[in-house]
């Protein structure tokens, strides 16, 4: 694994495309040793129900959560996570002269002994891992 999970606000519907976004940060991601390319998962969740700041329903949020397979050296997890977080961040760039959207990123670790896994995705990429 690493997970990406975006929650974004619904008002962003129509602003930001969320499709060409996930993959902006996969591609991204597999760029970066930290985070194996068959583990790799970027979704994306609208939230309906929000309230921001001052309560101005023109204010938008889009929250990555990113888990990781604990093991990393903080500085490697924060290097990456920083990058990640400049390709969302120059992605949204355009969108956040014109529209005020709260932007935020954190990496948690995932406890191997209580994360189960398995699949067959690494049987049928295209480069091997």
């Amino acid at each position: 694994m690493p997970h990406f999970q975006i929650d974004y606000s619904a008002n962003l519907d129509g602003v930001v495309d969320m499709v060409v976004l996930c993959e902006a940060i996969r591609a991204r991601a597999a760029k970066i040793e930290t985070f194996p390319l068959a583990g790799i998962r970027v979704h994306a969740t609208r939230v309906n129900h929000y309230a921001i700041a001052d309560g101005n329903p023109d204010h938008g949020f889009i929250d990555l959560s990113v888990r990781l397979r604990a093991g990393r050296e903080e500085a490697v997890k924060r290097d990456a996570l920083r990058a990640v977080f400049a390709t969302m961040t120059d992605f949204l760039t355009p969108v956040m002269r014109t529209r005020s959207i709260a932007l935020s990123a954190e990496m948690r670790d995932i406890d191997p002994a209580l994360s189960e896994k398995t699949g067959t995705i690494r049987d049928h990429l295209e480069t091997p891992t």
